[in-house]
């Protein structure tokens, strides 16, 4: 990537002049109701072309501008700063960053000791002031020299941030107030309740909340801390920071500042994925940039860039500030990941279980680097809660690998060509009926309306495997009237199969063959194979081997379920249901002479099977496996180490965290081996591991 981040063209005085106007009733909007009518990206390309325009035509800016001014000159509010609550500078490349450095080098005449290193939230700035160790006054950033007082809503709503420190000091505490995911979700579910439009996003959702102060309803959001400063005498907080307090706040490095705050009962990131971290070399520093941006798709809570600091007190005091920023920390800017496009319609598209599903079709947008044309709507009830309309201005948001999803309409665009999303009143596939009975919509035929799709589920390499059973062949079993679920694969004739177009004795014989075999497959493909709604492969294992067998699978109530690790009250009611409904295919597959046991399990009735569980080698443990296998491990597949790891007596899991109790890093194994480093996990070759596990392999 280069160092020239795109921006909006301006070609003259008009068109500055209406970008100025645009640019600052976004930030205003932002500031307010957080309903602004350009994302962050967008915003950000707008500024930059009304800075490049500025510079050519110098007699022709605007008092107004955005350019330079913190918040884009937003309201400011009235609440003076003890010290200024400043923007950062971006770069947007690994050689901007480079460039950034040698200038803070050149600057202080000196090596920069060691760089701090921090993701930098998505949300918006706050002061939060304590007295005594209780929190006393909420302001927002403003514009950097004076903010508004939210303490009012604030101190109410944010989780994070405690109404009392673990010490009684009078302190400032700096930081971001965001929304997670879940509180997003929850808080445009109240805003929709009680008549509003949705939030076009977490960011909006959380300058909006804090700041409105009549909301009839309450929502929340969480405080991430990133700073700690001394308080001043005369700032109305009566004697202000202890003296020998206030030295050590001004002395401390920025790793030791945090540290601090963390101690004092403060959220800061050190329990995330993308914890702060400290490095001594530009070199490093860039090695966790690259770290933190791969996090990011997983993360609960958004973040759109690296923050890098001089860690050293001394270092920042002789960097100083400039006007708007300091000169001793940057932001490294990472791809928007949520845009604004338009909804040119919804695709009403049926699963391989009957679920009917709407899809987005969107004006193509690019989004984190890739063009989004289409993206998911989950179910009619949740495009009614959005009150989506054909036509509407939408956030479309994506997270590195996610599908990409519309979060809401961006209700004060709209033209009034807008027009209602028609859903269907029959399956949009075979005609017949639908179930509207729960949220996710199905066709009263269930599986048979796409016998297709879920003949090729069950046929997969992670199902059943059956090598010669391609999607054209099954399309013409099924179109010839032989099969209508995967049971009828294990009664088909060679007669039956050599009739078919392209097909002769060698193929025949072998695709006969196949199936015969996969009739040998344990009890947790043939499950996964059946596509029960709530399971994939790593809940079908833990399914398989805590009931051993179809029988006690079939015979399970939901309380049964809930003993199986994953599985709450709302799935064990669908596994119920699903079992049920699926209980003719299975019969036939009984009747075909297809495995119903899991090879080594005993189930949960059998009076060993604790003693079982206890001698096995990983018991107890979660395992995950990153990286690419060697030595015994050499050429499986990530699913079938896992597998070995569930036999062995663990749980597999695809993400490290405090309770991973073991890694199996192979090579290139990432930032994964970098993060179970950090949390103390312990980390084996894959040759190790084989070992531990040899009487499994």
């Amino acid at each position: 990537m280069t160092e020239s981040p795109a921006r909006t063209e301006i070609g003259d005085q008009a068109a500055y002049a209406a970008a100025v106007q645009a640019a600052v009733a976004a930030s205003a909007a932002y500031y307010g109701e957080g309903d602004s009518p350009l994302d962050d990206d967008a915003f950000d390309r707008l500024v930059r072309g009304i800075a490049a325009y500025e510079a050519g035509h110098p007699g022709h800016v605007l008092p107004g501008s955005p350019t330079g001014k913190v918040a884009g000159g937003a309201v400011a509010g009235d609440v003076p700063h003890t010290v200024p609550m400043l923007s950062l500078d971006n770069v947007f490349s690994a050689e901007g960053l480079e460039s950034w450095a040698e200038g803070l080098v050149r600057r202080l005449g000196r090596e920069v000791a060691t760089w701090s290193v921090e993701p930098k939230l998505d949300g918006l700035a706050i002061s939060a002031r304590y007295r005594e160790g209780r929190l006393i006054q909420l302001v927002t950033r403003g514009d950097g020299t004076a903010g508004e007082d939210v303490s009012a809503r604030g101190i109410a709503i944010i989780t994070g941030l405690p109404e009392r420190l673990a010490e009684p000091v009078t302190v400032e505490l700096r930081g971001e107030v965001l929304m997670t995911r879940a509180q997003f979700e929850a808080a445009n579910a109240a805003r929709t309740a009680a008549g509003h439009p949705p939030f076009a996003n977490p960011r909006s959702a959380a300058a909006g909340s804090l700041r409105t102060k009549h909301h009839a309803y309450q929502v929340e959001s969480t405080f991430f801390g990133y700073g700690i400063l001394p308080l001043p005498a005369d700032a109305g907080f009566g004697a202000g920071t202890a003296p020998g307090l206030a030295d050590r706040l001004r002395e401390l490095p920025h790793s030791e500042l945090m540290a601090l705050l963390a101690g004092l009962g403060v959220r800061t990131t050190a329990g995330t994925p993308v914890a702060g971290t400290t490095r001594a070399t530009m070199e490093l520093v860039r090695e966790r940039v690259e770290e933190i941006a791969a996090l990011r798709a997983g993360l609960d809570f958004g973040i759109d860039g690296i923050v890098i600091k001089a860690d050293a007190a001394a270092d920042q005091a002789d960097a100083g500030l400039s006007s708007r920023a300091p000169r001793w920390a940057v932001a490294y800017k990472l791809p928007a990941v949520e845009k604004i496009t338009r909804l040119l319609d919804v695709e009403w598209n049926v699963g391989r279980t009957g679920v009917i599903a709407p899809r987005a079709v969107l004006e193509p947008v690019e989004v984190d680097g890739s063009t989004v044309t289409y993206a998911t709507l989950h179910n009619a009830a949740d495009i009614e809660r959005r009150g989506l309309r054909i036509g509407d201005h939408v956030t479309v948001y994506k997270a590195g690998d996610v599908i990409p999803r519309v979060e809401a309409p961006v209700v004060h665009l709209r033209t009034g060509d807008e027009r209602p999303i028609e859903a269907p009143s029959a399956c949009p596939r075979c005609g017949d009926g639908i179930d509207a009975s729960q949220q996710r919509w199905r066709c009263v035929r269930g599986r048979a309306c796409h016998a297709i799709a879920s003949v090729r589920y069950a046929a997969g390499r992670d199902q059943l495997d059956i090598e010669g059973l391609g999607e054209n062949r099954i399309d013409q079993l099924v179109g010839a009237g032989l099969i209508t679920d995967f049971a009828d694969l294990f009664v088909l004739t060679h007669d039956q199969v050599i009739a078919l177009e392209r097909m002769g004795e060698t193929n025949t014989t072998a695709l006969i063959a196949a199936i015969e075999g996969a009739k040998a497959k344990p009890l947790n493909k043939v499950f996964c194979a059946l596509g029960v709604r709530g399971t994939g492969r790593s809940m079908s294992r833990r399914i398989a081997r805590h009931f051993a067998t179809m029988d006690a699978i079939r015979a399970a109530d939901a309380e049964a379920f809930q003993r199986v690790e994953g599985v709450g009250p709302e799935r064990a009611a669908i596994l119920v249901e699903e079992i049920a409904a699926l209980a003719p295919l299975i019969d036939k597959l009984v009747a075909a002479g297809v495995t119903m046991t899991e090879p080594g399990a005993t189930g949960p009735t059998a009076e060993t099977a604790g003693d079982e569980a206890s001698w096995l080698p990983l018991a107890g443990m979660s395992v995950v496996a990153t990286g690419a296998m060697s030595g015994p491990l050499d050429g499986l597949s990530r699913t079938q180490v896992n597998e070995l790891i569930e036999r062995a007596g663990g749980k597999a899991s695809s993400s490290v965290s405090a309770r991973t109790s073991l890694l199996v890093a192979g090579a290139k194994a990432g930032s994964k081996k970098t993060k179970a480093e950090q949390l103390g996990v312990e980390i084996v070759t894959p040759e190790e591991f084989a070992a531990r596990v040899a009487a499994f392999l």
